[in-house]
């Protein structure tokens, strides 16, 4: 029976939450990274017999977070799964508004949790994953944020953006790699990729947001009173199965809304 690995952060609400219940399948192994616990994933993993891990983490600490997930991926055989597969799928928009509304501890919080959470996981993946026969995906939940600028969004965007040229440089290290060593099939395919708008708490969030720091607060308004907003059930289903195809990481940037 083929197997596969899954680490998701941010899985405990919202997209995070679907894609988590959509991922738990026979014959996976899931590690959830996320403050609280998803409320009935533990319960689903018994009746379809899979192996999950949930751990309460702030991903705001994410130097020891990346450490601790090298370290339990190092106790896998390599040979084990057909397929290793981490989503990145944590962020906080924090205050909306200017930046220089928020405070030097918010817009840190921010900034680790939306980009440097992403590099230290991937390194790590990478790195505890580089002699595995598996099939390996990174995925990097973006943002229209991040290839748009808009007042009042400027350290949510700014991780996007990080993340997804970040997404574009790894790509490119995953090809020499894979080129140097004559086999492609080693090089680990990696995606950025903007998920639309989304029925989410953020965006609440934004819709809640005061005018005067958030200018743009009435395009979110209207898409919502327009029902353009897309449930997370239904976007999460679209997101995994673009992980799942074969021409996953032929663009490391991508947007499901053009795919």
């Amino acid at each position: 029976m083929s197997q596969r690995i899954v680490i998701l952060t941010g899985a405990s609400r919202g997209l995070g939450a679907a894609m988590a219940e959509q991922l738990l399948t026979t014959g996976t192994v899931m590690l959830c990274l996320s403050r609280g616990r998803h409320p009935t994933l533990a319960a689903h993993a018994a009746t379809v017999n899979a192996q999950l891990e949930e751990w309460p983490r702030d991903l705001a600490h994410s130097t020891a977070v990346a450490d601790e997930v090298e370290a339990w991926l190092r106790t896998f055989d390599a040979k084990r799964f057909d397929q290793a597969m981490l989503i990145n799928n944590a962020g906080v928009i924090g205050t909306v508004g200017p930046s220089d509304a928020c405070t030097s501890a918010e817009l840190a919080s921010a900034l680790r949790v939306g980009l440097e959470a992403t590099i230290l996981l991937t390194a790590a993946f990478l790195r505890a994953t580089g002699a595995w026969r598996a099939d390996r995906r990174v995925l990097n939940i973006s943002s229209g944020l991040g290839r748009r600028a808009m007042a009042g969004s400027a350290i949510y965007g700014a991780a996007k953006a990080g993340m997804d040229h970040y997404s574009r440089a790894v790509a490119l290290d995953e090809a020499h790699r894979a080129e140097s060593a004559g086999d492609q099939r080693r090089a680990a395919r990696i995606v950025a990729l903007a998920p639309g708008v989304i029925d989410t708490d953020m965006q609440a969030q934004l819709r809640a947001a005061d005018p005067a720091g958030f200018p743009g607060k009435a395009s979110f308004e209207q898409q919502h009173a327009q029902g353009l907003l897309v449930s997370a059930d239904d976007t999460a289903r679209r997101v995994l199965a673009y992980l799942a195809g074969d021409d996953f990481g032929s663009n490391p940037v991508a947007d499901i809304r053009l795919a």
